[in-house]
């Protein structure tokens, strides 16, 4: 009996072994193609005008990283002598341009006599004057316009003499400011042309004994009259 049991035993392990091998196989399963398709449908490739809108802070930074600085050489007095170191670098394949700068050299003072009502008046004051061996000419534009100019001078305390004389001769003068501008030029290079510009400096100055250079902002200096 016992024999027997164990016989039963060892054909139920038989059985369950080879039950198993005959199992299908599970088939392991995929996500369909067009599901995939779908979830890469919001990714695609990015052009150029994409790449520029994403990322507009790189084109920034990359723009104030140029060197907006450039080399001008002068002062000079004279446009022509400008003009003359300007055709040299060109000449050279150097980016040159002449540049004017109107700068402030102190103040001048007006003495006139204010328009009268019309412009015969004014003329007939201005006879009058000149009978006097006063120097005067009539205004003939601005908001002076008919007035009549008793000089400009170059100090206040000349101009206030020729006020009192004035007013001691029963006039009534005005006295006005006048910036005086010195006009000066100097010969912008690009900030591209400046490794070139170096290489002719030595010889330039040896030319142009009072030439300067100096390294400014490229707008700092007026355009070109």
């Amino acid at each position: 009996m016992r024999w027997f049991f164990l016989l039963l035993l060892v054909l139920n392990l038989f059985y369950y072994v080879w039950h198993q091998q005959q199992a299908p196989l599970r088939v392991k399963q995929v996500e369909p193609m067009a599901s995939y398709q779908g979830d890469q449908q919001g990714i695609r490739l990015l052009d150029a005008g994409d790449r520029a809108k994403v990322r507009p802070e790189l084109a920034r930074s990359s723009v104030s990283t140029v060197d907006e600085t450039c080399l001008f050489l002068g002062s000079f007095q004279r446009e022509a002598a400008a003009r003359q170191i300007e055709q040299r670098l060109m000449a050279l394949d150097i980016q040159a341009q002449v540049r004017s700068v109107d700068a402030a050299a102190g103040l001048d003072y007006w003495v006139y006599l204010a328009p009268l009502a019309s412009r015969q008046a004014s003329l007939r004051q201005l006879k009058e004057l000149q009978a006097r061996k006063i120097d005067s000419y009539i205004i003939t534009q601005g908001d002076l316009s008919n007035g009549i100019s008793l000089g400009i001078f170059p100090r206040s305390d000349s101009a206030e003499s020729v006020v009192q004389r004035l007013r001691d001769a029963g006039y009534d003068p005005l006295m006005r400011e006048l910036s005086r501008a010195q006009r000066s030029f100097w010969v912008r290079i690009a900030p591209e042309s400046r490794r070139l510009a170096d290489d002719a400096l030595p010889q330039l100055a040896s030319e142009f004994k009072e030439l300067q250079h100096q390294i400014m902002p490229c707008e700092s200096v007026a355009t070109s009259q």
